[in-house]
């Protein structure tokens, strides 16, 4: 699966549309445009006839095949900084079973015949801006005919991987240690989910390895664990407790009643803009449930109404009502510190108001202080950072659209570039200006 294991994904986790990737449905025009070209000329039996060649002084142009040229090309990212590597192998796939030509109707396969070294999905690169001082991630010699229209989804999935990979890891750090969950898949087309699922499961890998943690993977879709045999889990939707009539603790105990105990019972408890008042509803509910049970015996049924914790997703433009205000946007509305920290302490002092026995007090105490709290709604780095600086009690954060961004320095973009090609044998620099062969002692001969 990645450098954490030593094994690579291949096509049977991938199921690539093989036939219409091989005829160039999924590359940029002008590369089938080369390939029709550079094919064309091979079956007319050309050889380099121009004037103005970039051979080293000495280094004769003729009798050279141009259209079955041999070339080095090398793929490496430009986003600044430190990436997390993820794509290579499903890039790989697509050169072991795309590359080649059609012979007539017939596809002939020649991704034997092409070098091909590559890191491991996990791999970390750096970039500081200077083109000429790149790692690559992958390396590929052979006949550039064979592979020149596989350039374009090779980057596509590298460039998309490591995005939300690389998104994924510095939220992590920004966390320090805490779970992030993973919940941008509303955000984009389906189809992209096992993929993108796959990013934060290896990002997740890469920081627990930096960091000597023992994080735990959370996405909200099946899909998303897909390729490394993950599942979805989530909390109550809004919508849900719509259908209890805006009643969030009894759509928590309906909830409670029919799922399995294995999923963890989170509260969302933003609906009524009363974080406070809700919290306490289904913590009230949850636990009276979980005491009865408990003395009649029921232990594995009363399992189901422990209440994991609530989630807190006030709406940017929306002050809570246990939200004092100050007059600051900032301090008042969505998901703030001061709203963390109220819910907080009405979560832990619930217990004492309950009529309670000597014998499930302490129990009562504790059954509220382990509900934790997940935060959502908008955050990013920036946002996690402050609420870490600031001590805010959050246990829990979810992260949804910053994931996918693609800018303001998460910009992740792959390219690739010939920069030799094979001339009498003997392998020639053949880059354009400002480029030049990139070097990395992680990249590992494939086949």
């Amino acid at each position: 699966m990645s450098i954490f294991d030593g094994k690579r994904l291949t096509n049977d986790v991938f199921k690539l549309d093989i036939e219409r990737m091989r005829q160039g449905w999924y590359s940029d025009k002008y590369f089938e445009n080369i390939n029709r070209m550079l094919t064309t000329l091979a079956s007319e039996g050309y050889v380099y006839n121009g004037e103005f060649h970039n051979l080293p002084e000495g280094v004769s142009a003729e009798g050279i095949a141009a259209g079955d040229i041999e070339v080095e090309m090398q793929w490496f990212t430009r986003r600044m900084g430190k990436t997390t590597v993820v794509g290579v192998d499903k890039a790989l796939a697509m050169l072991r079973h795309c590359a080649g030509y059609y012979d007539g109707e017939n596809f002939v396969d020649t991704s034997d015949t092409l070098e091909v070294w590559a890191v491991q999905d996990g791999t970390t690169v750096k970039y500081d801006g200077d083109p000429t001082k790149i790692q690559p991630v992958m390396r590929v010699r052979g006949r550039y005919r064979d592979f020149a229209l596989l350039e374009t989804p090779t980057l596509g999935i590298l460039t998309r991987s490591s995005r939300v990979a690389t998104n994924v890891y510095e939220t992590l750090v920004a966390a320090k240690g805490k779970p992030v969950l993973f919940f941008p898949a509303r955000f984009d087309v389906h189809e992209v989910q096992a993929a993108d699922g796959y990013a934060y499961n290896i990002a997740l890998q890469r920081f627990n390895k930096d960091q000597a943690r023992e994080l735990g993977p959370f996405v909200s879709t099946d899909a998303q664990g897909d390729w490394w045999g993950g599942a979805g889990g989530g909390t109550v939707a809004h919508a849900a407790i719509a259908s209890f009539l805006g009643d969030t603790a009894e759509a928590m105990m309906q909830f409670s009643y029919i799922l399995p105990a294995h999923i963890p019972r989170i509260a969302l408890v933003d609906f009524n803009n009363d974080s406070i008042r809700d919290s306490l509803r289904v913590l009230d509910a949850m636990f009276a449930k979980y005491r009865a049970l408990t003395d009649e015996g029921k232990t594995d049924e009363a399992e189901k109404y422990k209440l994991y914790g609530v989630r807190l997703d006030t709406s940017g433009n929306l002050r809570d009502v246990s939200v004092p205000p100050l007059g600051d946007p900032a301090l008042d509305l969505g998901v703030n510190p001061r709203l963390v920290f109220n819910v907080r302490s009405a979560l832990d002092a619930a217990w004492e108001r309950w009529d309670l026995p000597a014998s499930w007090k302490e129990a009562a105490r504790e059954f509220c202080r382990n509900v934790k709290i997940v935060v959502s709604g908008g955050f990013n780095p920036d946002k996690i950072r402050k609420f870490e600086k600031l001590g805010v009690p959050a246990d829990i954060y979810a992260v949804g659209s910053y994931l996918f961004s693609n800018g303001n320095g998460t910009t992740t973009d792959y390219t690739a570039d010939v920069v030799r090609v094979k001339v009498h044998g003997q392998w020639t620099d053949m880059a354009k200006v400002g480029r030049g062969v990139g070097h990395n002692e992680r990249l590992e001969r494939v086949w």
